[in-house]
Formats: structure tokens, C-alpha cells, sequence
């Protein structure tokens, strides 16, 4: 089997390189697409929390790019049959990806300077970026890193980067140790920040332009912090903006004043919603009187059974509760985001009404249950609501 020679790594020589061209050194099909080995390419590989570059290999375009022993594979949308072909690198991916990357090292490394905490994780998205720190950070500490950020980057400091030989490692003050063995590639801030990595980066800090952190939260024993830079920054910063001026606009007020005009809101909505509430309940306990001087003029047990789509969860045990005061067996069955049945009595009456409710919903397919006062549960199939309104009726009055 022929020995396929390592790829020369072009975007390393100089990361701001469109175009090339290069020898095919083998080709292969994979996953339905056929696969370029080059002797030498701009198309960074995915790897190190990095995506792959994107582009065109002779007009086709290279939907994933990937390394296998030292080898560099293209996969193509299309055929490819030169011997030597010319590669484009779609730029506009390949500078968002170093924006995003290399400000990833230096919010790293202001969190590291700052308060020692080491990165241990890192993720490069479509949308947005994310490390995980240990342990909770506080705000105040996420915006002095992020503050500190953003001032390494309007500093405008060189970006360097060298090969570095096993026998010199000790010497360079690493964030971490590198995760491989042999030479190393050092990305370097000076007086700052040294990391070994293989991915592509600015030629200085200012290029990352901006570095905003857009959220952070708990997850487990860690911190996930969010952030954008560059070009992602601005359009993140852009729509919320936008966001921010239509909804003050909605308002009629300015910028600063959306927050306290929000919480009017806020105040004003929970104190309708309260007179709603009790109107609604003042409602429901007339229509129960009604319901139960029906069901005591047909004899026997008085029980009332509904069937509703009007009602909200809260309004459905409302009415309950107002049946039940009356004195009578509330039945009622509730079509909402889903199928609920519900069942209670008054005091002083011997029924069971969680024995009704499993007794129901087992022949019905679904579970619920409750205490003996008052139970319910869902039926699965909501067309079946109504036969399981009629099945727990029966079975109160003993049928």
C-alpha cells in the first residue's frame, strides 16, 4: 500500500492566503463523496474546537475538511480528475473563524490572569462561541475578563507564532500543556498569553475587533460563558439593538427608560390579572349553582358532569371547587393542550375519588390519580375525553 506523503500546511505559512493550487496525491470515496488528498493546502482541517474551512477545489465546492494521519482530506460536492487542481478558501467563514478563535485565547487568558481560572472547555458554533470555567463565576467577574478583553485586543498587539522544540516547552509559560508530543506550535500575545495551538489566527489582537459576551450560566460544577467577536459582535449588538429601539418605540419612550416602563407594565398586568381571576371565579361559582340545582332535580347522587374547551387549568379547578362547595360530585373534563380529567366531592360523601380516577384512566390508556377528595389525571387520546367523563359518571352512581 502506498504511503500518502503529510499535507503542507499553508494556512499555518500565512492564514490570510484565498487562493492556491496544489497536486493531487490521491483520491477516494467516502460517505458518497469523492475525497482530494493535496501535497499542500490552505483549507484548515476541523480540529481543536475549530471548524473546517470551506471553499471551492476547481469550482467544486468542499463541504468538509478533514486530517487522518498527518493526511489532509477535501471532500467534494462534485468529480474532480486533474492532476493538479486550484483551491479558493471562502474567506468570509475563514475570518470569522480567526476573529472568534483567537478571541477565544484572550478571554481564556483574562479569565487565567484575573482570577485563575482555566479554561476546560471550548466550542466554535455557527452562531456563537462558549468556554467552560469551573465552578460559578460571578457577573462582576465575567465583565472585568471581558473588559480586559476587549482592552489586549484595542492594543492592537502582534499576534506570534513559532515551532517550538520538545527540549524549550519548560521555557514558554503555557496557559496548559500541549496535547501532543515533538515540535509545538505556540500562539503568543507578548506579555500576555502563550497557547499551543494549530489553529489559524490574526496577524494581531486588534483584527478580533470586539469581544462581547452575550450570557453565562451553571451548568453542573462549571460555567458556560457565551461570547461573539468582530463581525458577529457587531450583528449580535445590531439586532439587539434593533430589538431594543422597537420595543421603546412601542412604548414611547426612550432607550433609558424601557426598563422602569417594562416593570410598569409588569405591575399594571398582575393587578388586571388578579380582578380577571376573581371575576372569573365570582362567574364560575354562579354558573356551579346553576349546574347543581340541575343535577339535584334529576335525583340521586347530585353530580355534575362537563365537558369544556374554555377552560385554563386554573379556571378548571376553579369550577370544581365551586361545584364541590355546593355540595354535589364534580365530573369535568378539560380539552387543552391536552385531555384532562378531573373529579371531586364535598365532604362527608364516601368516595374515593383517586380509585375513580385510576379505575378510568386505566381502561383509557393514560395515569393519574389523587386523594380520595379530589383526583385527576390525562387521557391520552382526547377524542376518547368524552367516554371517560361518561365511564367515571357511571361509576359513581354505581352503574
Amino acid at each position: 500500500m502506498t504511503t500518502i506523503p503529510a499535507t503542507e500546511r499553508l494556512f499555518w505559512a500565512d492564514p490570510y492566503l484565498r487562493g492556491f493550487t496544489a497536486r493531487v496525491l490521491a483520491r477516494r470515496e467516502a460517505n458518497g463523496r469523492v475525497e482530494l488528498a493535496l501535497d499542500r493546502t490552505a483549507f484548515y482541517p476541523e480540529g481543536g474546537g475549530q471548524p473546517a474551512d470551506r471553499g471551492t477545489l476547481d469550482g467544486a465546492a468542499v463541504e468538509d475538511v478533514r486530517e487522518l494521519d498527518g493526511v489532509i482530506w477535501h471532500a467534494l460536492s462534485g468529480r474532480s480528475s486533474a492532476d493538479e487542481v486550484e483551491g479558493s478558501i471562502d474567506w468570509d467563514r475563514r475570518f470569522d473563524h480567526m476573529q472568534q478563535h483567537h478571541g477565544q485565547h484572550l478571554l481564556s487568558a483574562s479569565f487565567e490572569e484575573l482570577f485563575g481560572r482555566a479554561t476546560v472547555g471550548f466550542h466554535l458554533g455557527a452562531e456563537a462561541a462558549t468556554i467552560d470555567l469551573p465552578g460559578e463565576v460571578a457577573d462582576q467577574s465575567v465583565r472585568a475578563a471581558e473588559d480586559r478583553t476587549n482592552t489586549i485586543i484595542w492594543e492592537d498587539r502582534p499576534v506570534q507564532i513559532r515551532i517550538v522544540m520538545p527540549e524549550a516547552i519548560a521555557t514558554v509559560p503555557l496557559r496548559k500543556p500541549p496535547a501532543v508530543s515533538g515540535p509545538v506550535r505556540i500562539v503568543t500575545v507578548p506579555d500576555f498569553d502563550h497557547s499551543a495551538c494549530g489553529g489559524t489566527h490574526p496577524r494581531s489582537t486588534g483584527a478580533v475587533g470586539l469581544l462581547h459576551v452575550r450570557r453565562h450560566d451553571r451548568r453542573g460544577g462549571e460555567t458556560r460563558v457565551e461570547f461573539v467577536c468582530g463581525g458577529r459582535a457587531l450583528r449580535d449588538l445590531r439586532h439587539r439593538g434593533g430589538i431594543l429601539a422597537r420595543v421603546a418605540s412601542g412604548l414611547s419612550v426612550g432607550f433609558d427608560e424601557v426598563e422602569p416602563a417594562l416593570a410598569r407594565l409588569q405591575r399594571q398586568e398582575a393587578s388586571q390579572r388578579k380582578h380577571l381571576e376573581r371575576a372569573v371565579e365570582g362567574l364560575l361559582a354562579f354558573e356551579a349553582k346553576e349546574l347543581v340545582a340541575e343535577a339535584r332535580g334529576r335525583g340521586g347522587i347530585p353530580l355534575v358532569t362537563q365537558l369544556r374547551d374554555d377552560l385554563a387549568p386554573a379556571a378548571a379547578r376553579a369550577l370544581v371547587h365551586a361545584v364541590v362547595r355546593e355540595g354535589a360530585v364534580a365530573v369535568l373534563g378539560v380539552q387543552g393542550d391536552k385531555a384532562q380529567l378531573l373529579v371531586a366531592r364535598p365532604a362527608g360523601l364516601e368516595l374515593d375519588c383517586g380509585a375513580v380516577v385510576r379505575a378510568v384512566l386505566a381502561a383509557f390508556g393514560g395515569r393519574g390519580g389523587g386523594q380520595a377528595a379530589m383526583a385527576q389525571g390525562g387521557v391520552p387520546d382526547p377524542a376518547r375525553l368524552a367516554d371517560a367523563v361518561a365511564h367515571a359518571a357511571a361509576m359513581i352512581r354505581g352503574e
